[in-house]
């Protein structure tokens, strides 16, 4: 990733998705904005924005930068993104790339284990899932025990076809995390796994290279996901997004249903099943390697039906 090419490029794709307010005219061969009304409302030249488009100019201003996100209509997600790209321009790192290596502390480690009831899972950069408790990895995949490249949730979303089956809304799951990389790639770029990361995904998904074309970023905070399991089928489980604090760049995820929902009954099922086959199970954990593997479906729907 060239970052001034990336600055470039992602105005112009969000200039293609705003459209002009009042904008009653001819149709217009190109979708979105020109890049004159982009920069009459940033109050710029129109040089200088193109030159912004094009790689040319490699120092905008905040005070340049807050118009221009104004301007493209961007939300706060979006916005510091910009500031990122811009800043990766500006003063590229000079203390090397970003560490490959990531460590989860015992005390979240210890947090994980202690929710027998909810599914959780700590995630990291390029998307990776550092650690889990047992039922995340029955719900969705044993990533602590995968090899190191494979740990990645986007990577699994898309490569896997186990992802496709357990997502009901495969590609609004999928689309969110491609924006949820593209933070990660403004944060960090210079960071050559998910340069790899990047390339892997678009050799192997028409659907990744698509969506990772169009600059959408996307802060994954909260919501719902429907999932189906292969043991009690379809539900719908609500999530929450919490930064892990004094940690960069590590999310705690934590998985809830509606109280007396028949969803909440489908979860519980789950986590009977993953503590009666493991009850001594170990802490979660990427460097031991114990989370557990999914186990194999039972014969006899544990419900009793």
């Amino acid at each position: 990733m060239i970052p001034g090419t990336e600055l470039g490029e992602f105005l112009k794709a969000r200039r293609a998705l705003v459209l002009p307010a009042g904008d009653g005219g001819p149709r217009r061969r190109v979708p979105g904005m020109r890049r004159e009304e982009v920069a009459a409302l940033a109050k710029v030249s129109t040089d200088y924005y193109t030159r912004l488009e094009q790689g040319r100019h490699k120092r905008p201003s905040e005070a340049v930068l807050g118009a221009l996100a104004d301007a493209l209509q961007l939300d706060e997600p979006t916005t510091r993104h910009l500031f990122d790209l811009a800043r990766s321009v500006a003063a590229p790192r000079r203390d090397g790339p970003v560490s490959q290596v990531q460590h989860v502390r015992p005390s979240i480690i210890q947090l994980l284990s202690s929710f027998t009831e909810h599914p959780a899972f700590v995630r990291g950069r390029r998307t990776e899932v550092l650690a889990m408790n047992p039922l995340a990895a029955f719900l969705l995949a044993d990533f602590p025990s995968k090899p190191v490249r494979e740990r990645s949730l986007v990577r699994w979303t898309f490569l896997e076809e186990e992802a496709r089956e357990r997502y009901v809304d495969w590609e609004k799951t999928a689309s969110s995390m491609v924006g949820t990389l593209r933070l990660d790639a403004g944060r960090h770029p210079d960071d050559p796994l998910l340069a790899q990361l990047i390339g892997e995904l678009s050799v192997h998904s028409k659907e990744f290279r698509t969506w990772w074309a169009d600059h959408r970023v996307v802060e994954r905070r909260d919501g719902i996901k429907r999932f189906n399991h292969p043991l009690v089928g379809r539900f719908d489980i609500r999530y929450e997004a919490l930064a892990v604090t004094g940690e960069q760049d590590q999310t705690l995820f934590i998985y809830t249903t509606e109280p007396g929902s028949e969803s909440e009954s489908k979860l519980r099922t789950l986590a009977a099943w993953v503590n009666e086959e493991a009850p001594d199970r170990e802490h979660p954990g990427v460097s031991a390697g114990t989370p557990a593997s999914s186990p194999s479906k039972p014969n006899q729907d544990p419900s009793g039906r």
